[in-house]
Order: C-alpha cells, then sequence, then structure tokens
C-alpha cells in the first residue's frame, strides 16, 4: 500500500504545507462516503483523484518506511496534513498498529494531523487515543453532527463533521456541542497552513466541513440523514 508525500501543496484550501495521499485500500467499508457505498468522497474528483488513482496503483508514492523517513526529515515545527486522500494505514476498516507507531514516533517534534473514518472499535479507539496523546492529531470523521455527538463522547481525539453544503455559520449539534464551520471554507485568504484549528487536538468544539466536490450532492445526502 503505497503513500505519496508532496512537500508543498499547491491546493489553495490546504497552503503551501506538506500532504500525504495514502493509496484508496486504506479506506474503511465502513465509510459511507467510499465508493462501495453510496459515495460522495471529495477527493474523488479533479487534479487529486487522478493523483490518488497513481497512488492506490502503485505509480506514484513509495513504501510506507520510505514515507516514513520523509517524515521524520521534516524540519522541528513543521505543520503537515496527513491523508488528503486514504484513511490510515491498514487494510479496510482496521488500523495498522505498528504503522501507525512509527508515524507517532516519526512525527515527535512536528505538527502532523490528519481525518479517519476508521469504524470506532475498542481496538482501533485505543491506537487513535495513543496517537492524540503523543503528538500526531487524528481527528475523528463524523459523517454528520448526530455522528459526531457519538464520536465525541468516546473522548478518543477531536471531531469534525460532514455537514450540508450551504453550511456557512457556526451551530450546535443534537446534543449541544460547539460546531465551528471550517475557516478555510468561507474565506479565501484561509488555508490549513494558516488555520490550524484541525490540528490542536485538545480543542472543545467540533470543525464542520460543508460538502464539497464534484459529489457533493452525494455527500450532503449522508450529512442531512440524521443530522
Amino acid at each position: 500500500m503505497f503513500t505519496h508525500l508532496t512537500l508543498k501543496s499547491r491546493n489553495a484550501k490546504t497552503g503551501p504545507i506538506p500532504v500525504s495521499t495514502t493509496a484508496a485500500d486504506s479506506c474503511p467499508t465502513a465509510c459511507p462516503f467510499n465508493n462501495a457505498n453510496e459515495g460522495g468522497c471529495y477527493a474523488n474528483g479533479g487534479p487529486l483523484a487522478m493523483h490518488w488513482r497513481k497512488v492506490t496503483e502503485g505509480r506514484a508514492g513509495e513504501s510506507f518506511a520510505l514515507f516514513i523517513d520523509k517524515i521524520r526529515a521534516l524540519p522541528q515545527g513543521q505543520l503537515w496534513r496527513h491523508n488528503q486522500a486514504g484513511d490510515l494505514q491498514g487494510q479496510g476498516d482496521a488500523i495498522d498498529a505498528d504503522a501507525l507507531f512509527d508515524l507517532v514516533e516519526a512525527n515527535k517534534g512536528k505538527r502532523g494531523f490528519t481525518y479517519t473514518h476508521k469504524p470506532m472499535t475498542t481496538r482501533n479507539a485505543a491506537l487513535i487515543a495513543h496517537a492524540n496523546a503523543n503528538g500526531f492529531t487524528v481527528n475523528l470523521s463524523g459523517n454528520n453532527i448526530a455522528h459526531a455527538d457519538e464520536l465525541a463522547a468516546l473522548n478518543v481525539g477531536p471531531v469534525v463533521a460532514v455537514m450540508a453544503s450551504t453550511a456557512t455559520d457556526n451551530t450546535t449539534t443534537p446534543q449541544g456541542r460547539k460546531v465551528v464551520i471550517c475557516p478555510a471554507t468561507q474565506r479565501d485568504n484561509i488555508s490549513c497552513a494558516t488555520c490550524k484549528l484541525c490540528a490542536v487536538v485538545d480543542r472543545d468544539f467540533i470543525v464542520g466541513f460543508p460538502a464539497h466536490g464534484a459529489s457533493k450532492r452525494k455527500a450532503e445526502s449522508v450529512a442531512m440523514a440524521t443530522a
């Protein structure tokens, strides 16, 4: 399963920080945005989709061991985003524990962050809690704000949620948790590089992402299903 590291992203929403892409085999079958389910993943359209396909087919990227070496070589304090497409190493719903431990270790002194749709089994939750406690921020991805409540109650790590494509105002979840709409989706002068909210492991609010991309209507149907 290959992973590719772009040292300086050209994506305006991400900003000029290192970003990685992991083969689609890493995506959990439990994720409703997976093509095996309803689809709607934002990464299935445009240049990112073409790049992701190359990584999945082994025509771009490198082994995870070589990828880890590149992360280890990043400057101290470097903010970087793991998996602009793909999920944590591990086939389907499972997380590869050794791979995650290696990633956490390589990230020491850096500010890596990512998102996961892996299901919160007891084992997966424990692994993610370890990562969050040791400097690598793993956001739990909620299908909608009701699901985000369920994930937040686990106290495993910070939580994000998919919102309606038209969402612009901060709101609350059904259980009263604050939801802050991703600033980079609202203002052109803000990116992951300048916002950094998703890298904050102990934040007390959920970050909401309006459905976007070529398949945003499918994503929105998931976001609105039980929200």
